[in-house]
């Protein structure tokens, strides 16, 4: 009995319910395509994201609560279709976001090293003229700037978009359900 009490205590730690009195309430008010390709309202991703934050990882539960009356089966299949699409979606974008943000940070890096090499070069291999104390003078703090903004943009910049990724990344494996009340 203890592990069937366990399991329901989980359970209901990963279930988010949302209360609608119509299926409009998941989606913008200013789209009027079908459920298949309509925009998630604001609203509702806000209340989803607010109340994922405190739910463990792994396997999330969605039950969406809907007036018997208002129920169909249909709309329900195609509403559900169109949030796993809507998650998945996001969630490569992230990963591609993450992955650009990266590449990105490591080629301002290598550019800012790069100037750093060539002051050193300038200064080792020409002579102390005018035009190579002007040259290593712009050099070393824009390589120093470059080499510290990048390797800022590698392991903070990519931080920033974590919270959001760890979200849609949990919302596209959600498990979403509609019930009667």
């Amino acid at each position: 009995m203890e592990k069937e009490e366990f399991k329901q205590q989980i359970l209901s730690m990963s279930e988010i319910s949302l209360w609608l009195d119509t299926y409009d309430d998941i989606f913008s008010d200013f789209d009027p395509r079908p459920f298949t390709q309509r925009s998630l309202s604001v609203d509702f991703l806000d209340e989803i994201k607010r109340a994922s934050r405190d739910k463990v990882s792994g396997q999330i539960e969605i039950k969406f609560s809907i007036p018997n009356k208002q129920r169909n089966i249909e709309t329900e299949l195609q509403i559900k279709k169109r949030l796993r699409e809507h998650f998945k979606k996001h969630h490569s974008q992230l990963i591609e976001d993450k992955k650009k943000i990266s590449k990105t940070g490591f080629l301002i890096a290598s550019l800012g090293f790069f100037n750093m090499f060539l002051a050193i070069a300038i200064k080792s291999f020409v002579g102390e003229t005018i035009l190579t104390t002007i040259l290593t003078t712009l050099l070393e703090p824009s390589g120093w700037f470059m080499m510290f903004f990048g390797l800022d943009r590698v392991f903070y910049g990519v931080q920033v978009k974590q919270p959001e990724l760890n979200f849609y990344e949990k919302m596209s494996k959600a498990d979403i359900s509609f019930i009667s009340y």
